[in-house]
């Protein structure tokens, strides 16, 4: 049985990928972002879990790869493959949830040779204009396409059937039911939960928050996860929720300076500890736990890894989330003719998700968080999914 977690071998690794995401091939704008840490050892490598009962693995960190152009790194298919990524506000560069998608796309190059189109989406766009995205990297004939963020499902759904020989993929929605639509999907609450114990047990305060980006079914599934997780250890624990936004206002996915007024007044108010699934705003967290002296806890990717020097030791620890596998796995699938429409799930026993192990200062309460996954890989604890 293995957990998802980062160490600083492995996550130095995963640090200089994202670290090299700083420029889109062929343009594309950057703004935002949708949503996304690690001691001494290797990282575990995550694998899919897929509907219908069969299983797609993928490799741990990613390396920095050339972006644009065709980039060759020993093919497996002796042909260029034209992979189109649209990613949600912020693109490369992010830190978290677009990085991680970009760093997938980059692993995919070293096996592959592959040839590039990434474009941004731009805070507060229209579903049409997410649809002229896809519609325009379909036309170019990339195939496939990934569309990062359950943002793009609606535009997703009325552009796949008009081009059925292309196939896409959609991070964190399996809401689509088309022949050439596949949904890479994550156990959030699972990861959530284990930053949740981890919380509960830094805590000295007894008193904890969370700050949701938008307050959409997603985000309250990464809630609903560190709630029962502080919850298991002491129920009597206090734990604050904040959003930064609300639908159709997508901006608490990318707004720093909200982020770290949140923060700052759930400090002040006697919280000792708080974690984030809010995309960019995370950095605003970062700020506000050096400024206040007590610790935050980061999502998707190990964010210890690409703080800064000022900022990294007040970040325990980081709720993994493995879209870089997903989108590795889903390019290099179709590149081979594994294609299968549906849905992938990536979970905590198979590896698709996990916590972050790169801050020494976690490392006392390392075997207590263990011992509550192994409970949830084992099935005799099973951890929420909504709010309630």
């Amino acid at each position: 049985m293995r957990f998802f977690v980062r160490t600083a071998a492995g996550a130095a690794v995963a640090a200089l990928a994202l670290a090299g995401c700083g420029s889109s091939s062929s343009g594309g704008s950057s703004s935002g972002s949708a949503a996304g840490g690690t001691s001494a050892g290797a990282s575990s490598a995550p694998a899919a879990s897929a509907a219908g009962g069969s299983d797609a693995a993928g490799s741990g960190a990613a390396s920095a790869a050339p972006s644009g152009g065709a980039s060759s790194g020993g093919t497996t298919t002796g042909k260029t493959v034209k992979v189109g990524l649209a990613y949600d506000v912020g693109g490369r560069g992010d830190k978290s949830f677009n990085d991680l998608a970009a760093a997938g796309l980059d692993k995919a190059k070293q096996s592959l040779t592959i040839q590039t189109k990434e474009l941004s989406a731009v805070q507060g766009e229209t579903d049409a204009q997410k649809g002229e995205r896809l519609t325009l990297l379909a036309q170019s004939g990339y195939n496939p396409i990934v569309a990062v963020g359950f943002a793009y499902a609606t535009a997703l759904g009325k552009v796949a059937p008009k081009f059925p020989k292309t196939q896409f993929a959609i991070v964190d929605d399996n809401s689509i039911k088309a022949p050439n639509v596949e949904g890479l999907v994550f156990t959030e609450n699972q990861s959530s939960f284990l930053v949740g114990v981890a919380a509960a047990l830094a805590s000295k305060t007894k008193h904890v928050g969370f700050i949701g980006g938008v307050q959409t079914p997603l985000i309250q599934k990464f809630q609903a996860g560190f709630a029962a997780g502080v919850k298991a250890v002491d129920p009597s624990d206090k734990v604050d929720v904040a959003y930064l936004s609300q639908p159709p206002d997508f901006s608490g996915f990318n707004d720093p300076a909200k982020a770290k007024v949140t923060a700052q007044g759930m400090y002040d108010k006697g919280a000792d500890v708080v974690y984030h699934a809010a995309g960019g705003s995370g950095s605003g967290l970062f700020q506000a736990a050096a400024a206040s002296k007590k610790w935050a806890i980061g999502v998707d990717s190990d964010q210890y890894q690409s703080a800064p020097a000022d900022q990294k030791q007040w970040i325990l620890t980081s709720a993994l989330k493995g879209v870089d596998v997903a989108v590795d796995s889903f390019i290099e699938g179709v590149a081979k003719g594994s294609f299968t429409a549906g849905f992938k799930r990536f979970d905590l026993k198979s590896g698709g998700v996990g916590y972050a192990k790169s801050n020494p200062a976690l490392q006392p309460y390392e075997s207590k968080i263990d011992d509550f996954a192994s409970k949830i890989t084992s099935g005799a604890l099973t951890v929420p999914e909504t709010v309630g």
